[in-house]
């Protein structure tokens, strides 16, 4: 599986940016797509996961109610969109994607975002959030 990313760059604080995953190479009709992050000297955060029919959704706290996931089934895409960002979103975004035999194990794994590991990251792409 290999993931490609778009979508960071700088902002200001109270702007928006959405993210953007595509996956190649799934071969199995169930699986998730997560966004993690890593800013300096801090662990890694799960942000947000989706399962493939959007059914299973998490989201950080720290982000609830201002990033939104979405997943496009034809195009194997996930999104980020984020408003009302703050400095303290700006990190690097990983996308990840795991894939799964039944869709219990994706909606399980969506739910449970901050513990899994996934079998696929992208490069990752900056965000910068400007005071």
């Amino acid at each position: 599986v290999q993931l490609v990313e778009s979508g960071g760059g700088l902002v200001q604080a109270g702007g928006s940016l959405r993210l953007s995953c595509t996956a190649s190479g799934f071969r199995l009709s169930y699986y998730v797509f997560g966004w993690f992050r890593q800013a300096p000297g801090k662990e890694r955060e799960g942000v947000s996961c989706i399962s493939e029919n959007g059914g299973s959704l998490y989201y950080a706290d720290s982000v609830k109610g201002r990033f939104t996931i979405s997943v496009d089934n034809a195009k194997l895409t996930a999104s980020l969109q984020m408003n009302g960002l703050d400095v303290e979103d700006t990190a690097v975004y990983y996308c990840a994607a795991g894939q799964y035999l039944v869709g219990a194990q994706s909606k399980d794994v969506a739910n449970d975002c901050e513990r899994w590991s996934p079998g696929s990251w992208g490069q990752g792409t900056q965000v910068i959030v400007s005071s």
